[in-house]
């Protein structure tokens, strides 16, 4: 942001920094709007995928129990087989055949089971690959976290600045208010000290030779106007020389460059908040207490302050 911009009016510049912050209190709504709606997906997401696992673990678990029953089963069967070697031929055909196609029901799980076991291992790797990307986009939180404590820092240091401004501002006016009263003044005391100086010359000749003294004129003490109590400098009573008055508008053109600095900086923080969080989107939730302290961080940062100088 240019803090030297130059405007044909007041009423331009009013209106151009009333419009430059009716944008960035729109820019900020929008990205406040996006956050909450990605903070709510995040938060469906998470527990959809809950959900699933939780299924996932229950469907393990009957698996497990139903292979521990056919295995039961087929010990079963192995029991009966030997019970029934020693009685006929039929029947220890009849058993070779009911084993046989046990044994077939047993190779189809396991072979489910080798399914399952294959698919937890993938969802095991998925919930580690979540976690390093959880851990990853909380490093970055950090870091967003210490930047922001950096910016309020320096909108702290913004604020003491615009005071500053405002005073000095103050005092030019103060000061420009008493060289248009001196000047009304002066003009009244030459025409005054010519029109007496014309009818007591005579007067004046005769008593400076009789007394042996030079003409005096009446002195006003300096910093404050005759007839204008009360009008100073705004400081100290003492009026300001021109070098103190052009050491004045230095200082102000040096706090209007810091002020538009840190403008430029907070534009800078304001997009890395909003570009970082999407970079994420879908793979880690953001519903944990240190999104929720950069989203109050965030929130203050403040619109561009109107700074100018009067002449």
């Amino acid at each position: 942001m240019d803090a030297s911009k130059k405007f044909a009016s007041k009423d331009a510049e009013i209106d151009y920094w009333k419009n430059l912050s009716e944008q960035f209190q729109q820019e900020l709504k929008e990205t406040k709007d996006e956050l909450e709606e990605f903070q709510i997906s995040s938060h469906e997401l998470e527990q959809e995928l809950e959900t699933q696992l939780k299924q996932e673990e229950k469907k393990n678990k009957e698996l497990s129990l139903a292979n521990e029953r056919l295995q039961s089963e087929v010990d079963s069967l192995k029991e009966k087989l030997q019970k029934l070697q020693a009685d006929s031929y039929k029947k220890l055909t009849e058993l070779e055949d009911n084993y046989a196609r046990v044994e077939a029901h047993k190779n189809e799980l396991q072979k489910y089971i080798r399914e399952l076991e294959q698919d937890n291992d993938d969802l095991e790797r998925a919930k580690r690959a979540t976690i390093v990307s959880l851990e990853d986009f909380e490093q970055r939180l950090n870091q967003a976290i210490e930047r922001n404590a950096f910016l309020e820092s320096e909108l702290d240091e913004k604020g003491a600045l615009l005071e500053t401004v405002q005073r000095l501002k103050d005092e030019a006016r103060d000061l420009k208010s008493e060289i248009d009263i001196r000047k009304h003044q002066d003009v009244g005391v030459k025409d005054g000290d010519a029109c007496l100086g014309v009818a007591a010359l005579p007067m004046q000749d005769s008593g400076y030779a009789a007394q042996g003294t030079s003409p005096t004129t009446p002195t006003t003490p300096m910093g404050r106007v005759p007839g204008a109590p009360g009008i100073s400098n705004g400081v100290s009573g003492t009026p300001l020389t021109s070098s103190a008055r052009i050491s004045a508008l230095n200082i102000v053109g040096d706090l209007l460059r810091k002020v538009g600095a840190l403008e430029s900086k907070l534009a800078n923080c304001r997009n890395f908040t909003k570009d970082e969080p999407r970079s994420k989107t879908g793979t880690s939730p953001l519903n944990s207490p240190r999104t929720a302290r950069l989203s109050r961080g965030t929130s203050h940062l403040v619109q561009p302050s109107k700074v100018k100088l009067e002449a």
